[in-house]
């Protein structure tokens, strides 16, 4: 018999009473960062402690419930959504350990990427590459592998070291390449089912700048020449505005030259940010109106522009309004085809009156290929696409249709969905991508048998199951669609 096994139920509840949000409380409902799914858990804990952590297991062992581990929400599919237990990590965010000469970090699961930025520059360290966002949980990039851009970097999966697990039995482990190497393997790319992470060992590098210059090319010149382009600099992001048939090519490298930070009017500008999200709510009922406003965004971020910062300023953008989006993950050799078929449909849907209309930009972004189970650069370097379809001042807007059609081209290029957004595949599905993806479901019922960090997500696209359906999703969303 375990100490937790003493305690009895009830003072179970009296202790974590502290660490649970009422349920009177308008905290005591979940809602995504891009207020597109929410839901209503059986009790929503705020931890502060590794025991604190333990006690909450026990509790829903007892009674047989689903624990969900949530950062800040920011996933903007269901993935963080349960109907049991929520657990929210974001108090779980101590830097535990630096070494500086080995260049690691071991750091709690909870903390954010803008506040371990933060920790590494005191040690004049940084991540080695970081997404266009800082501000998911560490816990929360590594389980989905998240990506930044990079042809010869790996998603940010690829540079954890070990892991520190909570397993559905209680038992505290640690696992690496070389220690519980399936379980580790797993859980990098987990979707928080292996287990509760702890701690996360990090490899990071020296503090550097990054340098990045901008310009705007013409669709198809940058796409004739796409391979130049990627492989020209370190860190390549395309954004691709469809509306005006321009791409912006963004490339970074290391530098030692002095910070010259960006000045980017399209974004800085409270006059452009405030236009363009006023104009996209007109455009909800005169939706031809779309085509301007991608012009003028075009139009405001042309030009070319050099910007030298440390390295996590580069790399992040500010994504400002809520948004619908989807992203999916081509092997690098079907770029171009893809990109071109992409093309081909937009054009046509643009010169249609009635056609649908994309918004801003669709970001491509490039990473290495690795050999985690479940990481969508699984076997392959790789193109990310993503698509957006912005929400002004949080209203509907509609893409389900654009979506579709958006997937349907990148599935039919051997396409992979990001984890962290909303999809419809199925286990069938994911058994044809990759090749490990029945490793990964034994190692879940192994560590998990009676599926304590199964939540709906989880079962539905790992193990196939599917309950409490609204509109073929299990969650419904925030708001509600526009009429598509």
């Amino acid at each position: 018999m375990s100490q937790l096994d003493a305690i009895p139920t009830e003072a179970l509840y009296e202790v974590l009473r502290p660490i649970t949000v009422p349920q009177s409380s308008k905290d005591a409902r979940f809602i995504n960062w891009g207020r597109t799914f929410a839901c209503s858990p059986l009790a929503i804990f705020e931890p502060e402690s590794e025991r604190h952590c333990q006690l909450i297991l026990e509790l829903a062992r007892r009674e047989g419930k689903v624990v969900r581990a949530v950062g800040v929400g920011h996933s903007p599919s269901d993935l963080p959504c349960t109907s049991g237990y929520m657990l929210r990590t974001t108090k779980l965010d101590r830097l535990l350990e630096v070494n500086v000469d080995k260049l690691y970090v071991v750091v709690q699961a909870g903390i954010t990427l803008d506040a371990l930025h933060a920790q590494l520059a005191k040690y004049a360290l940084a991540m080695i590459n970081v997404g266009s966002i800082s501000d998911q949980t560490l816990g929360g990039i590594v389980t989905t592998a998240t990506h930044g851009t990079g042809i010869n970097y790996g998603v940010i999966s690829t540079h954890v070291m070990a892991l520190t697990l909570l397993l559905a039995d209680g038992s505290r482990v640690s696992c690496s390449r070389t220690d519980r190497p399936d379980l580790f393997i797993a859980s990098v790319c987990g979707l928080g089912g292996t287990g509760l992470i702890l701690d996360v060992t990090l490899q990071v590098e020296r503090l550097f700048r990054l340098r990045e210059a901008q310009e705007m090319l013409p669709f198809h010149n940058c796409i004739r020449n796409l391979h130049s382009v990627v492989h020209a600099s370190q860190h390549v992001r395309l954004w691709w505005f469809p509306a005006a048939d321009q791409v912006r090519v963004c490339s970074a490298d290391r530098s030692v030259e002095p910070c010259r930070p960006a000045e980017n009017w399209f974004w800085d500008s409270l006059l452009a940010y405030h236009a363009i999200q006023f104009l996209l709510v007109i455009a909800r009922y005169i939706p031809s109106l779309n085509l301007f406003i991608g012009r003028f965004a075009a139009w405001l971020a042309s030009g070319r522009a050099i910007a030298v910062d440390v390295s996590h300023r580069i790399f992040n953008v500010d994504c400002r309004f809520p948004q619908h989006t989807s992203e999916w993950a081509i092997p690098y050799e079907n770029t171009r085809a893809c990109l071109e078929d992409l093309h081909a449909w937009l054009q046509k849907e643009m010169a249609d009156p009635c056609g649908l209309r994309p918004h801003f930009p669709i970001e491509i972004r490039f990473s290495d290929s690795d050999d985690i189970w479940l990481s969508p650069s699984n076997g392959r370097k790789t193109c990310w696409i993503g698509i957006i379809q912005y929400k002004p001042y949080g209203l509907a807007v509609p893409y389900k249709k654009l979506f579709s059609h958006f997937e349907t081209i990148l599935a039919r290029h051997d396409g992979r969905p990001h984890w962290a957004k909303a999809h419809g595949l199925r286990p069938n599905d994911f058994r044809l991508l990759y090749p490990r993806f029945d490793d990964f479901v034994r190692v879940l019922e192994e560590v998990d048998p009676k599926g304590m960090f199964r939540n709906e997500y989880v079962q539905r696209h790992i193990f196939g199951r599917q309950e409490k359906v609204f509109n073929g999703r299990v969650f419904k969303r925030f708001q509600p669609s526009v009429r598509q």
